[in-house]
C-alpha cells in the first residue's frame, strides 16, 4: 500500500531507478495558493548536491506539477507532481541480484514480489521514494503556516555526538542556525564534531546513524483524534515509512520509563488567558490531542546499510553462503538529508488531522 491519510491523501509512485518518482495529493481544498518555489526549496534540501558528506548521485530533482494547480492555486483536482530519475546506474545492483545486501529489503522483497522485481537502487524501498513525501510535506507546511502552525526538524545527534539544543529558542532562530551547518544541527560546535565523525566512518568504509528532532508550534488545542488516530499514532505511522527509521519517541520518550509520575507529569498554569504547562515531558500531546504546547518528536535513523566493507550473505540461486561488497554511490550518513523528510511527514500528519477535525479549511 503506497497511500496514507484520510482527508489529505498521499499516494507515492515510481521506483528508485525508474523514469520518475512522485506523489498524488488528494483532498486539498480548491483555491488555495501553493508555491512551487517553496516545494523546490524543500526538494533541494533533500538533494546531496553541494554536500561534501553525501552520495555522489547527482539528480536535479526539478519539480514538475502535472495536474492540480492552475495559475498557482489548487483547482479541486488531485495534485500530481514528480521529478525525473536521470543519474541512474543499474550495473552495481544487477550484479547483486542473487545476493541480498545485508540491511536492505532485497531478501524479503524478492520473496514477496518474485525474482523479476525491480530492486535496482532499492526499488520502491529506496530512500529515493521520500521525494514524494517531501512534496506532500512542503504543501502541508504551506497550508499549516496560514493557520499559524510552524513545523521544523533538525539533526539532534549523529553517531555518538549529540547537539546541545536550547529548546527555549523560537523555531525561526533554530531554523536559521540549522541552515548554517551542513548536517542541519543548530549547535555549531556539535555540528563540527558530527561532520568529523561522518568523515571518519567514511574513511573506515562504514556508516553512521543518528536522531532527527521535529517540533511544531502553534497547534490548536484539541487537534488530533483519540486512540488509533492520535497525533502520536499518525506521525509514527508515517515516520516509520521513511527507509532507515527504527524508532520514534515524543516528549521525554523512553526517558519517561525511568521517571516517576511526579517527575513526568506537566503541571498546568495560566499565562495571561492561555493555559500552558510548566514542563513539556508529554511533547505537547495528551490523550492523542494537542495541548497547545510545542509538539516534540524524535526519530531514530539507523546507519546507512550500503557500506563498502565485505559482508556475509547468501546466494539465492546457488544456495551457498558468500561474501558481498556493496559498490555504487551511497551516503555514509543519511541523517542530514533525512531532516527535511522528517519535517515533511510531521506536517503531512498534522494537516490530515487538521482537515479531519475541522481545524483547517
Amino acid at each position: 500500500m503506497m497511500s496514507f491519510g484520510q482527508r489529505y491523501r498521499v499516494t507515492l509512485f515510481g521506483t528508485s531507478h525508474g523514469p520518475e518518482v512522485g506523489v498524488v495529493l488528494e483532498g486539498l481544498p480548491s483555491g488555495l495558493a501553493v508555491s512551487t518555489e517553496a516545494i523546490q526549496t524543500d526538494l533541494d534540501r533533500r538533494r546531496p548536491v553541494g554536500r561534501r558528506l553525501a552520495t555522489k548521485r547527482q539528480e536535479d530533482d526539478r519539480l514538475v506539477v502535472d495536474s492540480g494547480l492552475t495559475d498557482g492555486r489548487t483547482d479541486g483536482h488531485a495534485l500530481r507532481a514528480h521529478v525525473a530519475n536521470e543519474d541512474v546506474q543499474r550495473g552495481p545492483y544487477d550484479r547483486l541480484r542473487d545476493t541480498p545486501r545485508p540491511g536492505h529489503a532485497d531478501f524479503p522483497a524478492r520473496h514477496r514480489y518474485g525474482a523479476e522485481a525491480d530492486l535496482s537502487g532499492g526499488g520502491i524501498f529506496s530512500g529515493r521514494m521520500t521525494v514524494g513525501l517531501v512534496i506532500a510535506g512542503s504543501v502541508a507546511k504551506q497550508l499549516l503556516g496560514r493557520r499559524g502552525v510552524d513545523v521544523l526538524a533538525y539533526t539532534r545527534a549523529i553517531g555518538p555526538v549529540e547537539g546541545d539544543i536550547d529548546e527555549t529558542l523560537p523555531l525561526p532562530e533554530l531554523r536559521r542556525r540549522s541552515e548554517r551547518t551542513e548536517v542541519g544541527c543548530p549547535d555549531p560546535r556539535a555540528a563540527a564534531r558530527m561532520e568529523a565523525a561522518i568523515q571518519e566512518a567514511r574513511r573506515d568504509g562504514d556508516s553512521l546513524g543518528g536522531v532527527v528532532e521535529a517540533r511544531a508550534d502553534g497547534l490548536p488545542v484539541g487537534l488530533g483524534e483519540p486512540f488509533f488516530d492520535s497525533i502520536e499514532s499518525e506521525i509514527a505511522h508515517l515516520a516509520f515509512s521513511i527507509p532507515a527509521v527504527k524508532g520514534v519517541e515524543f516528549g521525554a520518550g523512553f526517558r519517561a520509563a525511568r521517571m516517576r509520575g511526579s517527575e513526568h507529569n506537566d503541571p498546568f498554569r495560566w499565562n495571561g488567558d492561555r493555559v500552558e504547562t510548566v514542563t513539556n515531558h508529554a511533547g505537547g500531546i495528551l490523550g492523542g490531542l494537542a495541548t497547545g504546547m510545542p509538539l516534540v518528536v524524535r526519530v531514530a535513523v539507523k546507519p546507512t546499510s550500503s557500506i563498502p566493507r565485505p559482508q556475509r550473505t547468501v546466494n539465492l540461486a546457488r544456495h551457498t553462503e558468500e561474501e558481498v561488497v556493496v559498490t555504487g554511490r551511497h551516503d555514509p550518513c543519511i541523517v542530514p538529508r533525512a531532516v527535511v523528510v522528517v519535517e515533511a511527514v510531521t506536517a503531512t500528519s498534522l494537516l490530515d488531522l487538521g482537515l479531519r477535525g475541522g481545524f483547517l479549511p
